[in-house]
C-alpha cells in the first residue's frame, strides 16, 4: 500500500521549472508539486523591516506570492541591538536613515511587518531563521522541501536563512523583489553570491515568473496527464 501510495505520488507530480531563474532552471528536479514547496520569510519583525529600504514593496511582492502558497511560514528574528555581535557594531547594518536611540539607523519608518494571512510563525534566536526555532521541524513535517525565500534583511537573516536551508538539503529560491535590503548597495553582491557560487545556494528569481508557473491551474499538467496524451500513429 505504500508502495503504491509513493508512486502515485510520483506520478502525479507537476512538472516544470521557474523561467528566467539563474543560475540553473528551478527547482534542479523539475517538480513543482504544491505539496513540496513553501514560501518562507524571513527578518519578518519590527525592527528588521524598520532597517530595511522600501520594504513596503517588498511586502506587498510576499503577500501576493502568500497569496498561492500551499504553506507560508514568517520569522519573527530577535532585535538586532540584543544580538551579541551585532550589537559591537551598531550603526553598521544600514547606511543613510534616521538615527535611533541605539545609535542604529532606520528606513522603514515606524511600526513593523503586515500579517500575512494564515502564515504560520515562529520565532528564531538570532540571525539564522533555523537557529533555536521550529522552522525545519514545521517544513519537514508538512513535507516541504522547496522553499522560495524572502523577507526583510536581504543580506541578513533573508541570506543567513538561505544558506542554512541549502545546508540542511532544501532546495531554495532567492526571490529578490520579495526582498528588502538593509542597504541598497548590498543588493547585487547578495544576489551574486548566489549566481556565483553555481547553485550551492540555490537559485534566483522574480515575482512575476514564480507566480506564472506555480500559480496552480484548474486542471494542472501532471506526469499522468501527460502519459494519457495519445500518442501520434506513425
Amino acid at each position: 500500500m505504500t508502495s503504491l501510495m509513493t508512486t502515485r505520488a510520483i506520478i502525479d507530480r507537476v512538472v516544470g521549472t521557474v523561467p528566467g531563474t539563474t543560475p540553473y532552471p528551478w527547482p534542479y528536479d523539475g517538480d513543482l508539486s504544491p505539496g513540496r514547496w513553501a514560501l518562507v520569510i524571513a527578518g519578518w519583525s519590527a525592527e528588521w523591516w524598520r532597517r530595511s529600504h522600501a520594504p513596503g514593496i517588498a511586502a506587498r511582492v510576499v503577500q501576493a506570492l502568500a497569496a498561492i502558497a500551499p504553506l507560508t511560514v514568517v520569522i519573527d528574528h530577535p532585535t538586532p541591538s540584543t544580538l551579541p555581535r551585532l550589537a559591537a557594531h551598531r550603526g553598521t547594518l544600514a547606511h543613510g536613515g534616521s538615527s535611533t536611540h541605539d545609535g542604529s539607523s532606520t528606513h522603514g519608518g515606524s511600526g513593523g511587518p503586515p500579517v500575512v494571512p494564515d502564515a504560520v510563525a515562529v520565532t528564531c534566536a538570532g540571525v539564522d531563521g533555523f537557529m533555536g526555532s521550529a522552522l525545519d521541524g514545521v517544513l519537514r513535517a508538512a513535507g516541504r522541501d522547496h522553499l522560495l525565500i524572502g523577507g526583510c534583511g536581504l543580506e541578513g537573516p533573508v541570506h543567513s536563512t538561505l544558506r542554512s536551508a541549502n545546508d540542511r538539503g532544501y532546495e531554495c529560491l532567492l526571490v529578490v523583489d520579495a526582498c528588502a535590503a538593509l542597504d541598497q548597495a548590498n543588493v547585487d553582491p547578495a544576489v551574486s553570491m548566489v549566481n556565483m557560487s553555481g547553485g550551492i545556494f540555490g537559485a534566483v528569481g522574480l515575482s512575476a515568473d514564480v507566480v506564472a508557473a506555480l500559480a496552480v491551474p484548474e486542471h494542472p499538467p501532471t506526469r499522468s496527464s501527460i502519459a494519457q496524451t495519445p500518442r501520434r500513429q506513425r
